[in-house]
């Protein structure tokens, strides 16, 4: 893998700019990064406006809320401590322990019901989302049961995190609130917040400075606008969905704001891509020289953890809050033989984009993407601030950049 072509980054950047031609009825703004194995940007562009009827344009160092993209970096943290013999990956004894709530935690029927859980929790459990936990705004079962107050899992408050269980531990692949359970267990061993711990052995060491749970001033005077877009397909502004975590600043509002290890962070595109490269590497900064994870552990990251339950690409996501998400059914278009599967905090997926097939990639709810193929030594994030998630728009864009880049590296631009 080498430098892309200039024909090629003319072609990315072009695309980009089209997506956002349209501000009304289109992405009104993106921003790209993709890094190579040595840490550098092989390409980076920002297209559109900062927001919908905002006079400035959107920029590479604008500040995106990153939302489940937060779950690899939980996974970073988690597995340092589990090299560390802090905690260990499959001890539910242990696990409970620092987390009595996960001891006591009953699993929801569909008749409303409550159940006692047959197999304790573990962490490899929490971190491959077979901990029996679902999401409210994707789960009807779980939305019906925590009304009539609700659960918002983007509110900023612990208590919402404190939902029972929707499948049996061990017995299904659930996307849901596992992984802010890692961040409580990662808060209660190390003794810190998550935001500082994720500061002080993941963003530091790599030389981070624009990504945080909790936006600096100056991050927060480059954060990029929300939108919606309605049913008809038009984009409106509308008030952020993370708005706690941006209006925090005594120190009694930051004590008593909820770390989320799902979908706490935000950060600019090049920022994360610092953190896939790392990846790339097998735990280490390419730039910075600084070791992360052990090269075992980057790989036992990157296994299926879910051999023996149905392939990922046959799987259902319900819309239970249309607001926040659009129904899918497969999570990402692979090829055929692939049967997808998840690793420690992400999926394992093909594709027809010229990707390996033990690609790691995830998303974020405001339609954000990432990639990290450590075949071929290529990673990249594409951000948008739109829901609700499952925007086509940006879905074929995000499949269109990560085409173009292969087929640039392929010399076939």
């Amino acid at each position: 893998m080498g430098l892309l072509p200039n024909t090629t980054l003319e072609a990315l950047k072009n695309r980009i700019d089209s997506a956002c031609s349209d501000l009304d009825d289109g992405i009104p703004g993106v921003a790209v990064a993709v890094v190579g194995k040595d840490g550098k940007l092989m390409f980076s562009h920002a297209g559109g406006q900062r927001g919908h009827g905002s006079p400035e344009p959107m920029s590479a160092d604008n500040v995106f809320w990153i939302a489940s993209c937060t779950k690899l970096i939980t996974g970073i943290a988690c597995m340092q401590l589990v090299e560390q013999g802090r905690v260990s990956l499959d001890d539910a004894k242990e696990i409970e322990q620092i987390c009595p709530e996960l001891k006591d935690v009953k699993v929801l029927q569909e008749d409303g019901k409550l159940v006692d859980k047959k197999r304790g929790i573990t962490l490899r459990m929490l971190l491959s989302h077979t901990a029996g936990f679902g999401y409210a705004f994707i789960n009807h079962k779980l939305r019906d049961y925590g009304r009539p107050a609700g659960y918002d899992e983007f509110a900023g408050h612990l208590s919402d995190f404190n939902q029972p269980l929707v499948n049996q531990p061990g017995e299904v692949w659930e996307y849901g609130i596992g992984i802010d359970w890692v961040g409580i267990v990662i808060e209660r061993v190390s003794g810190r917040t998550l935001n500082e711990y994720f500061h002080q052995y993941i963003f530091e060491p790599l030389g981070l400075t624009e990504i945080s749970m909790i936006p600096t001033p100056t991050m927060k005077d480059r954060l990029a606008f929300m939108h919606q877009r309605d049913s008809a397909g038009r984009i409106h502004p509308r008030n952020h969905l993370l708005r706690r975590s941006l209006i925090v600043d005594s120190e009694t509002d930051v004590d008593s704001l909820f770390n989320s290890g799902g979908a706490g962070c935000f950060s600019t595109p090049q920022d994360y891509c610092q953190i896939l490269a790392a990846l790339l590497n097998d735990g280490t900064s390419p730039n910075t020289g600084k070791q992360l994870l052990n090269k075992d552990t980057v790989e036992e990251m990157f296994n299926d953890q879910i051999g023996s339950l149905p392939p990922l690409r046959e799987k259902y996501m319900a819309n239970a809050d249309p607001s926040l998400t659009n129904s899918a059914t497969g999570l990402h278009p692979t090829v055929a033989g692939d049967r997808q599967g998840w690793g420690l905090t992400f999926m394992l997926s093909g594709g027809t984009t010229g990707r390996s097939l033990r690609t790691a990639q995830w998303s974020g709810l405001p339609n954000l993407f990432w990639w990290c193929d450590r075949e071929n030594g290529v990673a990249g994030m594409i951000c948008a601030q739109i829901l609700p998630f499952g925007d086509g728009q940006v879905f074929q864009l995000y499949q269109d950049v990560e085409a173009g880049v292969y087929k640039g590296l392929a010399g076939s631009a």
